[in-house]
């Protein structure tokens, strides 16, 4: 079988096995633990024999390990894949994530895991389909997809508002597909005009004029769509909703793999197909990405919840990426694809161990913590490493992309740069004030005295972000170079 529907159908034949297996009195849990555990650990490692095999080389083809095969002919419809050095990171991130997710939900899922099990691994099929897809109707429906097993997982196994804010997530970014939708199937009738055939193909959409007047309106489709997902001031308001109303595992793969499906269609449909549009517009997406970065950055400050100030951290944190993306040159774009890296490892980080609090304590309140340095010292290590990769400290993994986002925009427009660097003050300010208060100083609160430090199982999950975090940031050439080729070429196109 061609490794990238390998990579699709592995999840998905998986929970096809998980739903064989009866487990109506819950006594099958831990059995529906391991299965899909093992299944992520599978996929992830076909995902490396792939990064392995993949071509570095400038002169490689622009996307490898292509599939094609007639699914509508019709309307020229086609199961096509294939991928480039942006999306076989993305690829590689989706699946070095999911298994971390499984097992950080091992003891917080008490209640229809077999259910659960199931849902992180379509979703998992899913966002591997987002990245790989190059038919445009493939790509939405892999893109309508993940929505799916996303809404379950927060409106079942999520908090106290959990219906709220499953719902204001669907409807958020359902809103946006339906404006992609329209831009996709216009794309594809105006193929038909120019050469009596429809089309969905990327490559072919690529080659095609737009005329002035659609193509305007087309990139504000797409735009719209991708920023609601990223997610772009002012369309931010679902995300620390859904963040906080999130089992860990949910909120791990929201801020690891879902929100970078924004910034990458942005990268990979908006730009490239609509190129003079997008040009114009891309002072008003910078100007949208540094209020977000502020914004974002202020608004984490004044948080009394943990979960919600990372999850504000995001809007930040993505505003960079969305800024590096508006430069449009090599240096933006290479920062913007590596920071989506360093983002999901870190920011996922945050999240595991902020769950691994939750359920310690069944709360997350910064107040209700303090002095847990002496009592937990290896959970505060890790979080402390988390949260300098977070920062950007020089070293980490955060430190790489900000410094080529901020030399890309530098290099197209300094004024946004300004801005922007309030926003790595800022984030200093507030991911070290929380650390403070949780970590140091004397232990406040009875309860806390007694919390047991990392087991073996939360070292599973922790050990491998803070792992990769130092990796990134001391050895970025091993992920910069893959991408290289494939940010030159959408540079160039552009």
């Amino acid at each position: 079988m061609p490794i990238l529907t390998l990579l699709i159908a592995l999840p998905i034949l998986g929970s096809l096995a998980l739903l064989a297996v009866p487990n109506r009195d819950g006594s099958n849990d831990q059995t529906m633990r391991l299965g899909a555990l093992a299944i992520s650990l599978v996929t992830l490692v076909a995902a490396l024999f792939m990064w392995a095999g993949f071509d570095q080389s400038a002169t490689a083809p622009a996307f490898q390990f292509a599939e094609r095969h007639a699914w509508i002919p019709t309307f020229g419809i086609e199961y096509s894949l294939g991928l480039d050095g942006i999306s076989l990171m993305l690829v590689v991130l989706t699946t070095f994530l999911t298994p971390i997710a499984l097992l950080s939900s091992w003891e917080g899922i008490h209640e229809r895991v077999k259910e659960f099990s199931i849902f992180m691994l379509v979703l998992e099929a899913a966002m591997i389909g987002v990245f790989v897809s190059l038919d445009l109707f493939l790509f939405y429906v892999f893109w309508d997809v993940v929505l799916i097993p996303m809404y379950f997982l927060i409106g079942i196994w999520g908090y106290d508002q959990r219906l709220y804010a499953s719902i204001k997530f669907l409807l958020y970014t359902m809103a946006g597909s339906v404006l992609m939708l329209i831009a996709v199937i216009g794309t594809a009738w105006l193929h038909q005009q120019a050469t009596g055939q429809y089309s969905f193909d990327l490559l072919k959409l690529y080659e095609l004029r737009v005329p002035d007047h659609l193509q305007y309106w087309f990139f504000l489709a797409f735009a719209v769509a991708f920023a609601i997902k990223v997610p772009l001031f002012p369309f931010h308001t679902w995300l620390p909703d859904a963040h906080v109303q999130a089992p860990t595992a949910g909120s791990i793969i929201l801020a690891g793999v879902m929100l970078k499906m924004g910034a990458y269609g942005l990268l990979r449909f908006a730009f490239p197909m609509f190129p003079e549009a997008a040009l114009a517009f891309a002072p008003m997406l910078a100007t949208l990405a540094v209020i977000a970065i502020v914004y974002g950055a202020l608004v984490a400050m004044v948080q009394p919840d943990m979960k919600k100030l990372v999850a504000y951290s995001s809007v930040s944190h993505m505003g960079f990426v969305v800024l590096g993306i508006a430069a449009m040159n090599v240096q933006g774009v290479q920062g913007a694809s590596y920071q989506m890296l360093a983002h999901g490892i870190s920011t996922g980080g945050l999240f595991a161990v902020v769950g691994m609090l939750s359920d310690r304590r069944h709360t997350r309140l910064i107040s209700e913590f303090g002095g847990l340095k002496a009592v937990m010292p290896r959970l505060t290590a890790a979080f402390l490493i988390l949260t300098l990769a977070s920062v950007g400290l020089p070293g980490m993994n955060g430190f790489i992309g900000e410094f080529l986002i901020l030399l890309g925009a530098f290099r197209w427009e300094p004024k946004f740069v300004v801005v922007a660097g309030l926003g790595v003050i800022l984030s200093a300010v507030y991911m070290l004030w929380m650390f403070q208060r949780v970590y140091y100083g004397a232990v406040t609160n009875e309860e806390n005295r007694h919390l047991p430090d990392l087991s073996v199982r939360e070292w599973a999950v922790v050990g491998p972000l803070c792992a990769m975090s130092i990796l990134m940031g001391v050895a970025p050439n091993l992920f910069l170079a893959p991408m290289e080729p494939a940010v030159t070429r959408i540079v160039q196109r552009m």
